[in-house]
């Protein structure tokens, strides 16, 4: 299988790695677990690669769909009484949830979320795009974006670090922030009209695009302290990841999750 090249230097690699349970399929970021008290990963095509937690592809969600957000909210850790997504539109809003509830909550409009509160698990739905984790250092909030092309070049990035640096003080040199699971640079071929956009390059024809090493050099200029990289490429891995370039349109969704579990 050919590997993936790396990111770009401004970040270092973090790899995910398969959950240790009998879960839902997915892989699980220990690091943020062991370091922030942080419940991070995301799920997979899983063994007979049907595995999918799109809501919005076309058809209503059915049982099975439901029953396997309820899985993952369980698998996620004791203490998650909520869940919260937004109906995503590419775009650079980011939603701030000021406390924790109890249930479901889907916001629309939104591209990423951001919150200080326990109990709650932020969650976004990807197949080729960037699920970009952050966190505090110091535990005082963190937030989860759904970065493509499009959202990436209207500044999510730059909207979550100011929701984390406005609403909880947080300082950017303390945001520890992870490029997750998504379509690597030598698969994302992308018009001029995209490059221009995103990194401000006019070129003259196609170009391959990083676009976990582009949100790395994002995150360094607007001062934050840490970036780490997934290895894991969709298109490359399409057996064990969704990948909507790789399946020509025809790719379920993966879930991105991110969440401090509340205290009994």
């Amino acid at each position: 299988m050919r590997e993936p090249p790396h990111a770009g230097s401004a970040a270092s690699l973090l790899a995910e790695s398969a959950a240790p349970d009998s879960g839902p399929p997915r892989l699980a970021l220990t690091a943020w677990r062991d370091r922030f008290d942080l419940a991070a990963g995301i799920t997979t095509r899983g063994p007979a690669g049907a595995y999918s937690l799109g809501r919005w592809d076309g058809a209503a969600p059915t049982g099975a769909a439901f029953a396997r957000w309820d899985e993952l909210r369980g698998a996620a850790g004791p203490g998650f009484a909520a869940v919260v997504i937004g109906h995503q539109v590419h775009g650079a809003a980011v939603r701030w949830q000021a406390e924790g509830f109890e249930g479901w909550l889907t916001a629309d409009g939104y591209d990423g979320h951001a919150t200080g509160a326990t109990g709650v698990l932020l969650a976004v739905s990807v197949a080729d795009c960037v699920p970009v984790y952050l966190a505090d250092r110091r535990g005082r909030a963190h937030g989860l974006l759904h970065a493509g092309w499009r959202g990436t070049a209207a500044g999510v990035l730059e909207a979550a670090v100011g929701e984390l640096s406005t609403r909880a003080a947080v300082s950017t040199s303390d945001i520890v922030m992870h490029c997750g699971v998504a379509i690597c640079g030598s698969c994302y071929e992308v018009g001029p009209e995209v490059i221009i956009n995103v990194t401000g390059r006019a070129v003259s024809g196609p170009e391959l695009l990083d676009l976990r090493a582009e949100l790395a050099g994002r995150a360094a200029r607007l001062g934050v302290g840490e970036v780490t990289t997934s290895p894991h490429c969709t298109a490359h891995h399409a057996d064990l990841f969704h990948s909507h370039r790789a399946s020509r349109g025809r790719a379920g969704r993966m879930i991105a999750y991110l969440g401090r579990p509340g205290r009994a």
